[in-house]
Protein backbone atom coordinates (compact mmCIF):
# COMPACT_ATOMS: atom_id res chain seq x y z
CA UNK A 1 0.00 0.00 0.00
CA UNK A 2 1.21 3.50 -0.87
CA UNK A 3 0.75 6.55 1.31
CA UNK A 4 -1.81 9.06 0.09
CA UNK A 5 0.50 11.78 -1.19
CA UNK A 6 -0.73 15.06 0.31
CA UNK A 7 2.42 16.39 2.00
CA UNK A 8 5.34 18.12 0.22
CA UNK A 9 8.13 16.66 2.37
CA UNK A 10 11.78 17.57 2.81
CA UNK A 11 14.34 15.00 1.71
CA UNK A 12 15.35 14.49 5.34
CA UNK A 13 14.59 11.64 7.74
CA UNK A 14 14.99 12.54 11.39
CA UNK A 15 15.96 9.76 13.77
CA UNK A 16 16.91 11.53 17.00
CA UNK A 17 16.33 14.76 18.91
CA UNK A 18 17.66 16.52 21.97
CA UNK A 19 16.97 19.97 23.34
CA UNK A 20 16.98 22.48 20.47
CA UNK A 21 18.47 20.02 17.98
CA UNK A 22 17.25 17.23 15.72
CA UNK A 23 19.43 14.69 13.90
CA UNK A 24 18.93 12.93 10.58
CA UNK A 25 19.79 9.33 9.70
CA UNK A 26 23.12 10.49 8.21
CA UNK A 27 24.12 12.01 11.53
CA UNK A 28 23.64 15.67 10.54
CA UNK A 29 22.57 17.96 13.38
CA UNK A 30 19.95 20.67 12.76
CA UNK A 31 19.13 23.71 14.87
CA UNK A 32 15.35 23.62 15.29
CA UNK A 33 13.85 27.09 15.02
CA UNK A 34 10.46 25.80 13.91
CA UNK A 35 9.50 23.12 16.43
CA UNK A 36 7.44 21.12 13.95
CA UNK A 37 4.82 23.90 13.47
CA UNK A 38 5.24 25.31 17.04
CA UNK A 39 4.56 21.94 18.65
CA UNK A 40 7.86 21.57 20.53
CA UNK A 41 7.47 23.84 23.55
CA UNK A 42 9.84 22.45 26.20
CA UNK A 43 12.56 21.20 23.84
CA UNK A 44 13.05 17.79 22.27
CA UNK A 45 13.35 14.64 24.42
CA UNK A 46 13.31 16.48 27.74
CA UNK A 47 14.44 13.94 30.38
CA UNK A 48 11.50 14.56 32.73
CA UNK A 49 9.00 14.39 29.86
CA UNK A 50 10.49 11.13 28.56
CA UNK A 51 10.63 9.62 32.04
CA UNK A 52 7.01 10.60 32.81
CA UNK A 53 5.67 8.98 29.62
CA UNK A 54 7.88 5.89 30.05
CA UNK A 55 6.69 5.32 33.62
CA UNK A 56 3.04 5.76 32.63
CA UNK A 57 3.18 3.40 29.65
CA UNK A 58 4.47 0.66 31.97
CA UNK A 59 1.36 1.16 34.15
CA UNK A 60 -1.57 1.81 31.80
CA UNK A 61 -1.46 3.73 28.54
CA UNK A 62 -5.14 3.90 27.65
CA UNK A 63 -8.67 3.42 28.72
CA UNK A 64 -11.75 5.33 27.58
CA UNK A 65 -13.61 8.14 29.32
CA UNK A 66 -16.02 5.57 30.77
CA UNK A 67 -13.70 5.26 33.80
CA UNK A 68 -12.25 7.79 36.24
CA UNK A 69 -8.83 9.07 35.08
CA UNK A 70 -7.17 11.09 37.85
CA UNK A 71 -4.58 12.54 35.47
CA UNK A 72 -7.35 14.51 33.71
CA UNK A 73 -8.18 16.39 36.88
CA UNK A 74 -4.50 16.95 37.68
CA UNK A 75 -3.95 18.40 34.22
CA UNK A 76 -6.99 20.68 34.52
CA UNK A 77 -5.94 21.96 37.95
CA UNK A 78 -2.37 22.64 36.84
CA UNK A 79 -3.47 24.33 33.62
CA UNK A 80 -5.96 26.52 35.46
CA UNK A 81 -3.33 27.58 38.00
CA UNK A 82 -0.59 28.40 35.48
CA UNK A 83 -2.85 30.07 32.91
CA UNK A 84 -4.86 32.15 35.40
CA UNK A 85 -8.15 30.56 34.31
CA UNK A 86 -8.90 28.57 37.48
CA UNK A 87 -12.66 29.12 37.27
CA UNK A 88 -12.95 27.81 33.70
CA UNK A 89 -13.52 24.14 32.82
CA UNK A 90 -11.40 21.99 30.52
CA UNK A 91 -12.52 19.63 27.78
CA UNK A 92 -9.64 17.47 26.56
CA UNK A 93 -9.44 16.19 22.99
CA UNK A 94 -6.71 15.23 20.52
CA UNK A 95 -5.79 18.11 18.21
CA UNK A 96 -6.16 21.78 17.43
CA UNK A 97 -8.77 21.25 14.76
CA UNK A 98 -10.82 19.15 17.16
CA UNK A 99 -10.46 21.83 19.85
CA UNK A 100 -11.91 24.47 17.54
CA UNK A 101 -14.61 22.08 16.38
CA UNK A 102 -15.77 21.58 19.97
CA UNK A 103 -15.53 25.29 20.82
CA UNK A 104 -17.81 26.14 17.90
CA UNK A 105 -20.18 23.38 18.97
CA UNK A 106 -20.31 24.65 22.57
CA UNK A 107 -21.03 28.17 21.32
CA UNK A 108 -23.81 26.94 19.05
CA UNK A 109 -25.40 24.83 21.79
CA UNK A 110 -25.37 27.86 24.10
CA UNK A 111 -26.78 30.43 21.67
CA UNK A 112 -28.98 28.25 19.48
CA UNK A 113 -27.39 29.98 16.49
CA UNK A 114 -25.09 28.74 13.71
CA UNK A 115 -23.61 31.73 11.89
CA UNK A 116 -19.96 32.49 12.77
CA UNK A 117 -17.66 35.43 12.04
CA UNK A 118 -13.98 34.72 11.34
CA UNK A 119 -11.19 36.90 10.02
CA UNK A 120 -9.58 36.97 6.61
CA UNK A 121 -6.35 34.99 6.56
CA UNK A 122 -7.50 32.74 9.41
CA UNK A 123 -6.47 29.12 9.84
CA UNK A 124 -8.36 27.08 12.45
CA UNK A 125 -8.07 23.49 11.21
CA UNK A 126 -9.12 20.98 8.57
CA UNK A 127 -12.15 19.19 10.01
CA UNK A 128 -15.48 20.44 8.72
CA UNK A 129 -16.41 23.05 11.33
CA UNK A 130 -12.86 24.27 11.86
CA UNK A 131 -12.33 24.42 8.12
CA UNK A 132 -15.47 26.50 7.69
CA UNK A 133 -13.77 29.32 9.65
CA UNK A 134 -10.47 28.87 7.77
CA UNK A 135 -9.89 31.37 4.96
CA UNK A 136 -8.40 29.12 2.29
CA UNK A 137 -10.66 28.05 -0.59
CA UNK A 138 -8.02 25.60 -1.87
CA UNK A 139 -8.66 23.15 0.97
CA UNK A 140 -12.44 23.53 1.23
CA UNK A 141 -14.46 20.84 -0.53
CA UNK A 142 -18.11 21.22 -1.61
CA UNK A 143 -19.06 19.15 1.45
CA UNK A 144 -17.49 21.80 3.72
CA UNK A 145 -19.55 24.68 2.32
CA UNK A 146 -22.67 23.82 4.35
CA UNK A 147 -21.60 26.07 7.24
CA UNK A 148 -22.51 29.75 7.53
CA UNK A 149 -19.36 31.84 7.97
CA UNK A 150 -18.69 35.52 7.37
CA UNK A 151 -15.06 36.56 6.82
CA UNK A 152 -14.14 40.11 7.81
CA UNK A 153 -10.87 42.04 7.63
CA UNK A 154 -9.14 42.27 11.03
CA UNK A 155 -9.37 46.06 11.12
CA UNK A 156 -12.85 46.51 9.66
CA UNK A 157 -14.65 47.18 12.92
CA UNK A 158 -17.60 48.83 11.17
CA UNK A 159 -18.42 45.67 9.20
CA UNK A 160 -17.94 43.57 12.32
CA UNK A 161 -20.41 45.63 14.35
CA UNK A 162 -22.87 45.76 11.45
CA UNK A 163 -22.98 41.93 11.34
CA UNK A 164 -23.21 41.59 15.12
CA UNK A 165 -26.12 44.03 15.22
CA UNK A 166 -28.24 41.60 13.20
CA UNK A 167 -28.46 39.36 16.26
CA UNK A 168 -27.95 36.10 14.39
CA UNK A 169 -24.22 35.55 15.10
CA UNK A 170 -23.29 32.56 17.22
CA UNK A 171 -19.61 33.38 17.73
CA UNK A 172 -16.62 35.43 16.71
CA UNK A 173 -13.42 33.36 16.41
CA UNK A 174 -9.88 34.67 16.04
CA UNK A 175 -6.35 33.40 16.50
CA UNK A 176 -4.35 35.01 19.31
CA UNK A 177 -1.84 35.83 16.58
CA UNK A 178 -2.49 34.60 13.04
CA UNK A 179 0.21 32.03 12.31
CA UNK A 180 -0.08 30.51 8.87
CA UNK A 181 -0.99 33.82 7.23
CA UNK A 182 2.37 35.26 8.29
CA UNK A 183 2.35 36.12 12.05
CA UNK A 184 -0.30 38.86 12.11
CA UNK A 185 -1.46 40.55 15.32
CA UNK A 186 -3.95 43.42 14.97
CA UNK A 187 -2.96 44.74 18.41
CA UNK A 188 -4.47 45.97 21.65
CA UNK A 189 -7.13 48.37 20.36
CA UNK A 190 -8.64 45.82 18.00
CA UNK A 191 -8.65 42.89 20.42
CA UNK A 192 -10.28 44.98 23.13
CA UNK A 193 -12.89 46.17 20.62
CA UNK A 194 -13.66 42.57 19.52
CA UNK A 195 -14.20 41.65 23.17
CA UNK A 196 -16.36 44.69 23.90
CA UNK A 197 -18.51 44.16 20.80
CA UNK A 198 -19.06 40.49 21.68
CA UNK A 199 -20.21 41.50 25.16
CA UNK A 200 -22.43 44.28 23.77
CA UNK A 201 -24.17 41.98 21.27
CA UNK A 202 -24.18 38.84 23.44
CA UNK A 203 -21.90 36.92 21.06
CA UNK A 204 -19.52 34.15 22.10
CA UNK A 205 -15.87 35.21 21.79
CA UNK A 206 -13.48 32.37 20.92
CA UNK A 207 -9.70 32.82 20.84
CA UNK A 208 -7.67 30.12 19.13
CA UNK A 209 -4.40 29.96 21.08
CA UNK A 210 -3.27 26.71 19.46
CA UNK A 211 -0.11 28.22 17.99
CA UNK A 212 0.22 31.42 20.03
CA UNK A 213 -0.47 29.93 23.47
CA UNK A 214 1.45 27.93 26.06
CA UNK A 215 3.98 30.66 26.77
CA UNK A 216 5.18 31.22 23.21
CA UNK A 217 4.68 35.01 23.23
CA UNK A 218 5.96 35.65 26.76
CA UNK A 219 2.48 35.28 28.25
CA UNK A 220 0.74 31.96 28.84
CA UNK A 221 -1.82 33.07 26.27
CA UNK A 222 -1.10 35.73 23.68
CA UNK A 223 -4.37 37.57 24.44
CA UNK A 224 -3.35 38.10 28.09
CA UNK A 225 -1.15 41.00 26.99
CA UNK A 226 -4.41 42.82 26.24
CA UNK A 227 -6.19 42.06 29.55
CA UNK A 228 -9.24 40.46 27.93
CA UNK A 229 -11.05 37.22 28.78
CA UNK A 230 -12.69 35.28 25.96
CA UNK A 231 -15.55 32.85 26.56
CA UNK A 232 -13.71 29.92 25.01
CA UNK A 233 -9.97 29.33 24.47
CA UNK A 234 -8.65 26.53 22.27
CA UNK A 235 -5.26 24.88 22.79
CA UNK A 236 -3.10 22.10 21.30
CA UNK A 237 0.40 22.06 19.69
CA UNK A 238 2.74 23.00 22.59
CA UNK A 239 0.33 21.40 25.05
CA UNK A 240 1.79 17.93 24.54
CA UNK A 241 5.24 18.69 23.07
CA UNK A 242 4.53 16.23 20.26
CA UNK A 243 2.04 13.92 21.95
CA UNK A 244 -1.41 14.40 20.36
CA UNK A 245 -3.56 16.42 22.73
CA UNK A 246 -5.83 19.44 22.52
CA UNK A 247 -8.37 21.17 24.67
CA UNK A 248 -10.97 23.87 25.20
CA UNK A 249 -10.98 26.20 28.22
CA UNK A 250 -14.65 26.92 28.92
CA UNK A 251 -16.22 29.85 30.79
CA UNK A 252 -18.45 28.82 33.74
CA UNK A 253 -21.57 30.22 32.02
CA UNK A 254 -21.57 27.17 29.73
CA UNK A 255 -23.34 24.23 31.38
CA UNK A 256 -22.36 20.67 30.41
CA UNK A 257 -24.58 17.62 30.18
CA UNK A 258 -23.77 13.98 29.58
CA UNK A 259 -23.20 13.28 25.90
CA UNK A 260 -22.84 16.95 24.92
CA UNK A 261 -19.24 16.39 23.76
CA UNK A 262 -17.21 13.23 23.37
CA UNK A 263 -13.98 11.68 22.17
CA UNK A 264 -12.55 8.17 22.17
CA UNK A 265 -8.90 9.05 22.75
CA UNK A 266 -9.10 12.50 24.33
CA UNK A 267 -7.92 12.69 27.93
CA UNK A 268 -6.31 9.25 27.97
CA UNK A 269 -3.65 8.43 30.54
CA UNK A 270 -0.63 9.00 28.28
CA UNK A 271 -1.92 12.23 26.78
CA UNK A 272 -2.64 13.71 30.19
CA UNK A 273 0.74 12.68 31.56
CA UNK A 274 2.38 14.38 28.57
CA UNK A 275 0.34 17.52 29.24
CA UNK A 276 1.16 17.49 32.96
CA UNK A 277 4.89 17.03 32.27
CA UNK A 278 4.91 19.97 29.84
CA UNK A 279 3.27 22.31 32.36
CA UNK A 280 5.57 21.22 35.20
CA UNK A 281 8.63 21.85 33.03
CA UNK A 282 7.31 25.24 31.87
CA UNK A 283 6.80 26.19 35.53
CA UNK A 284 10.04 24.76 36.93
CA UNK A 285 12.28 26.12 34.16
CA UNK A 286 10.48 29.48 33.94
CA UNK A 287 10.01 29.01 30.21
CA UNK A 288 7.36 31.71 29.76
CA UNK A 289 9.72 34.37 31.07
CA UNK A 290 12.51 32.80 29.02
CA UNK A 291 10.40 33.06 25.86
CA UNK A 292 9.85 36.74 26.56
CA UNK A 293 13.51 37.45 27.34
CA UNK A 294 14.96 35.39 24.48
CA UNK A 295 12.33 36.79 22.12
CA UNK A 296 13.47 40.35 22.90
CA UNK A 297 17.13 39.43 22.35
CA UNK A 298 16.31 37.62 19.09
CA UNK A 299 14.22 40.57 17.90
CA UNK A 300 17.05 43.04 18.58
CA UNK A 301 19.52 40.87 16.68
CA UNK A 302 17.17 40.47 13.73
CA UNK A 303 16.59 44.23 13.52
CA UNK A 304 20.27 44.64 12.72
CA UNK A 305 19.92 42.65 9.50
CA UNK A 306 19.11 45.12 6.68
CA UNK A 307 17.64 42.48 4.35
CA UNK A 308 14.77 41.90 6.80
CA UNK A 309 12.22 44.53 5.85
CA UNK A 310 9.68 43.90 8.60
CA UNK A 311 9.37 41.77 11.75
CA UNK A 312 6.01 40.80 13.22
CA UNK A 313 4.96 38.83 16.27
CA UNK A 314 6.08 38.61 19.89
CA UNK A 315 8.28 36.40 22.04
CA UNK A 316 9.23 33.27 20.13
CA UNK A 317 6.53 33.61 17.48
CA UNK A 318 8.10 35.81 14.82
CA UNK A 319 7.59 36.50 11.14
CA UNK A 320 10.48 37.88 9.05
CA UNK A 321 9.44 39.67 5.89
CA UNK A 322 11.85 40.06 2.96
CA UNK A 323 11.52 41.83 -0.38
CA UNK A 324 11.95 38.55 -2.24
CA UNK A 325 10.18 35.16 -2.05
CA UNK A 326 11.83 33.19 0.75
CA UNK A 327 11.62 29.65 -0.66
CA UNK A 328 15.30 29.60 -1.71
CA UNK A 329 16.33 31.12 1.61
CA UNK A 330 14.38 28.46 3.50
CA UNK A 331 16.06 25.67 1.51
CA UNK A 332 19.53 27.15 2.03
CA UNK A 333 18.89 27.41 5.76
CA UNK A 334 17.67 23.82 5.96
CA UNK A 335 20.01 22.02 3.57
CA UNK A 336 23.18 24.14 3.76
CA UNK A 337 23.07 25.70 7.21
CA UNK A 338 21.15 22.87 8.90
CA UNK A 339 18.47 25.07 10.47
CA UNK A 340 14.75 24.27 10.49
CA UNK A 341 12.52 27.29 9.83
CA UNK A 342 8.96 27.69 8.57
CA UNK A 343 7.09 29.32 5.73
CA UNK A 344 3.62 30.88 5.62
CA UNK A 345 0.85 31.63 3.16
CA UNK A 346 2.75 34.83 2.44
CA UNK A 347 5.65 33.78 0.18
CA UNK A 348 7.78 36.69 1.49
CA UNK A 349 7.57 35.76 5.18
CA UNK A 350 9.76 33.29 7.07
CA UNK A 351 8.32 31.97 10.35
CA UNK A 352 10.36 31.35 13.50
CA UNK A 353 8.78 29.14 16.20
CA UNK A 354 11.65 27.67 18.25
CA UNK A 355 11.21 25.79 21.54
CA UNK A 356 10.69 28.03 24.57
CA UNK A 357 13.91 26.67 26.08
CA UNK A 358 16.34 28.35 23.66
CA UNK A 359 19.24 30.32 25.13
CA UNK A 360 21.61 33.06 24.01
CA UNK A 361 24.03 30.66 22.31
CA UNK A 362 21.23 29.25 20.15
CA UNK A 363 20.22 32.77 19.10
CA UNK A 364 23.78 33.72 18.21
CA UNK A 365 24.16 30.53 16.17
CA UNK A 366 20.88 31.14 14.36
CA UNK A 367 21.80 34.75 13.51
CA UNK A 368 25.17 33.60 12.19
CA UNK A 369 23.55 30.96 9.99
CA UNK A 370 20.83 33.33 8.77
CA UNK A 371 23.40 35.94 7.74
CA UNK A 372 25.40 33.26 5.92
CA UNK A 373 22.30 32.01 4.12
CA UNK A 374 21.44 35.56 3.06
CA UNK A 375 24.94 35.98 1.68
CA UNK A 376 24.33 32.92 -0.55
CA UNK A 377 21.18 34.59 -1.88
CA UNK A 378 23.12 37.80 -2.59
CA UNK A 379 25.91 35.94 -4.40
CA UNK A 380 23.45 33.92 -6.47
CA UNK A 381 21.80 37.13 -7.71
CA UNK A 382 25.09 38.59 -8.94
Amino acid sequence: MELFDVYPVLDIELTKSKGIYVFDKKGHMYLDFYGGHAVISIGHSHPYYVRSLTEQIHKISYYSNSVFISQKKELANLLGCISGYENYSLFICNSGSESNENALKIASFHTGKKKVIAFKGAFHGRTSGSLSVTDNHKIISPFNTQHKTIFIDYKDLNSLEKELKNGDICALITEGIQGLSGIIDPGLNYFRKYWELCIKYDTIFIIDEIQSGYGRTGFFFSHQLYSIKPDLITIAKGMGNGFPIGGVLIHPKFKPYYGMLGTTFGGNHLACVAGIAVLKIILKENLIENAKKMGEILLNELRRIPKIKKISGRGLMLGLEFDFPIDDLKNILIYNEKVFVGTSNNSYILRLLPPLSINLSHIKLFIKKLKKALSYIKNEKK
